[in-house]
């Protein structure tokens, strides 16, 4: 009987440690995919909008679903800039699905990018889910060194975005697709249930897991006071 118990238990106990482990391997993989595309320079995201983004969001591998004609689904992180500009907020990771996302998807690996510009995006996001295009405006993001002439379209724009696949990057638009925190993912993360608003505050102590991509955030867009986020 004790055999047959530890036969239960033992398979329980390595799903949960693996369980405990996606989230923070998501965090991880999502500051490689920033850093990677931050050092292609001439071929990256314009620093000077970078450094003006509100709330920054990655999506590592997004899928195209085979057996649902035009759906596409992944799971990312999105930070915020605390609004005292005292560095960057805790990760809320996020899934994002469904929309028409561009051309590149289903091309092979596909990572997404996108930013936050303003505060009605930022009131968007503090969401349980919403809808890129009918509920926050969004225009795929120029790409290289700057962004130069800041058209009326650029300023206004609620959410900039961009995706890579097979080491093309180019701005893209996410219309359609829905955007909604993971839960799950963070209660794995925080130990307990917790809000997106909560974490994008700044009420949540971010995790040992989140340095690399705040080491990347603030390579490219320092905060006021980046060092709270070391």
């Amino acid at each position: 009987m004790r055999y047959l118990l530890g036969l239960i238990v033992v398979p329980l106990a390595v799903s949960t440690m693996f369980a405990a482990e996606e989230p923070e391997k998501r965090i991880r993989e999502s500051a490689g995919v920033l850093g990677e595309i931050m050092a292609a320079k001439d071929k990256s995201i314009p620093e000077d909008l970078l450094e003006k983004a509100r709330c920054v969001g990655v999506v590592p591998d997004l899928k195209r679903v085979g057996f649902v004609v035009g759906a596409k689904y992944g799971k990312g992180v999105v930070v915020c800039r605390a609004r005292t500009g005292e560095g960057w907020s805790a990760p809320s990771t996020i899934g994002i699905e469904g929309g028409s996302i561009g051309f590149q998807i289903g091309a092979g690996e596909t990572d997404l990018v996108f930013m936050v510009m303003n505060d009605r995006g930022i009131e968007k996001l503090m969401k349980d889910k919403f809808t890129v295009g009918a509920d926050a405006s969004a225009m795929a993001g120029p790409v290289g060194r700057s962004a130069n002439a800041e058209t009326d379209a650029l300023m206004h724009a609620e959410i900039l975005a961009y995706s890579r696949s097979r080491g093309v990057f180019a701005g893209v638009s996410l219309e359609g697709a829905t955007l909604r925190p993971d839960h799950d993912a963070n209660r794995v993360i925080y130990g307990r249930a917790v809000t997106q608003a909560e974490i994008l505050r700044g009420e949540v102590k971010p995790p040992e897991a989140a340095q690399p991509l705040y080491a990347e955030l603030n390579r490219y867009a320092p905060t006021k006071n980046s060092a709270l986020n070391h």
